[in-house]
């Protein structure tokens, strides 16, 4: 597997070379904006592996662990290197998780919100366009910057290409000569990577695994907010599957499509919209149900693995009535609940195990 740079090591550089850094929560924002502002957005999925002791004063047990870690990775002094920290407004959990930093917290850091609308009406595109035109007068507040349109555009051309090698990656996932555990390494990586420097890896990724031989491995997919902890990879690996679609809020959902005009702030908005069905998005079941279904039919994916964070009551909605609709469609799935803060448990790992044998 190719060599990645950690988090720590990009944010040096960038900072070295004049940039500076925003911490962002999940998951859709206008990345573009903050890189035509020379600011590198690093994404805090988690991180995992925290111990979120200092978030319960602010956050209740129940709400999902993302959300403690971020506030616990904060508490701890871990973002001290960040100039921004960007909060959507994803979910009940990472609101309140906005409200806390912006009424409580009083961080040396700016904090901005990003509202997305739950709809994809013409409506909630002026209202996006007025929320992406927001950060980006904050922004020229903030830095004393004002990059015009073409510069912003230009940063689009450079994260939409980043995003159709993703989408590359995955398509040609059962020609690579990679396991997934890598692979998914690699496609995460441009969570964190500036985006010209993701393209590269994913560029020598396509060119240097290919095989002319189709993986005889079983195709599954993957939904579900992040593959965290990663290690269910290999477990798939081990157990003949392989993963040929996702679903995941931090990749498959955010395979957005490229967009033209000459109004930067409309591009961004269309792209943000015509994303996958979301359930962040309050997208209907039969959205989501079909988008599956497609992807099983594109991929011969044999079965659908839910990887969902204990608490995500977003997810949890959608699953009887997901579940059920592939079921009827002759598609097994499986729900696994994982905490990130915590490593797979062994019941979790014998119940994927023995659903990876049904499906031989």
């Amino acid at each position: 597997m190719l060599k990645l740079p950690s988090r720590k090591e990009v944010i040096e550089k960038f900072k070295n070379n004049g940039g500076k850094i925003a911490a962002v929560a999940p998951y859709h924002y206008p990345k573009a904006l903050f890189r035509a502002f020379n600011i590198l957005p690093i994404e805090l999925w988690g991180p995992p592996k925290q111990n979120t002791l200092e978030s319960k004063s602010n956050i209740q047990t129940y709400v999902c662990s993302v959300a403690h870690s971020i506030l616990a990775f904060y508490k701890k002094g871990m973002l001290k290197d960040c100039d921004f920290i960007l909060i959507p407004h994803t979910c009940d959990s990472l609101q309140g998780l906005g409200s806390i930093f912006l009424d409580f917290l009083n961080p040396s850091q700016k904090v901005l919100t990003f509202y997305l609308p739950r709809g994809r009406r013409n409506v909630d595109l002026c209202f996006l366009r007025k929320e992406i035109k927001k950060i980006y007068k904050l922004l020229c507040e903030f830095t004393g910057q004002k990059p015009d349109y073409e510069e912003i555009i230009n940063w689009i051309k450079t994260e939409e290409k980043a995003v159709s090698l993703q989408k590359k990656l995955i398509k040609n996932r059962l020609f690579l000569n990679i396991d997934d555990y890598s692979l998914y390494k690699i496609i995460r990586s441009k969570e964190y990577l500036p985006a010209e420097e993701f393209v590269k890896i994913a560029e020598k990724t396509l060119s240097a695994k290919k095989t002319n031989e189709k993986s005889a491995r079983i195709p599954i997919i993957m939904s579900g907010l992040v593959p965290e902890p990663l290690e269910i990879m290999k477990i798939i690996n081990e157990k003949n599957g392989i993963v040929t679609g996702d679903d995941f809020a931090a990749i498959g959902r955010r395979f957005y499509p490229q967009s033209e005009g000459n109004d930067p702030f409309i591009r961004i908005a269309k792209s943000l919209l015509n994303s996958p069905p979301d359930s962040s998005r309050g997208d209907s079941v039969k959205f989501r149900l079909n988008h599956l279904l497609n992807l099983a039919s594109k991929t011969d994916a044999k079965g659908v693995v839910f990887y969902i964070i204990t608490f995500c009551e977003m997810e949890y909605f959608y699953l009887p009535h997901l579940k059920k609709g592939l079921r009827e469609k002759g598609i097994k799935s499986i729900v696994i609940d994982t905490d990130i803060n915590q490593s797979l448990s062994q019941q979790a790992i014998t119940r994927l195990e023995v659903f990876m044998e049904t499906l031989q």
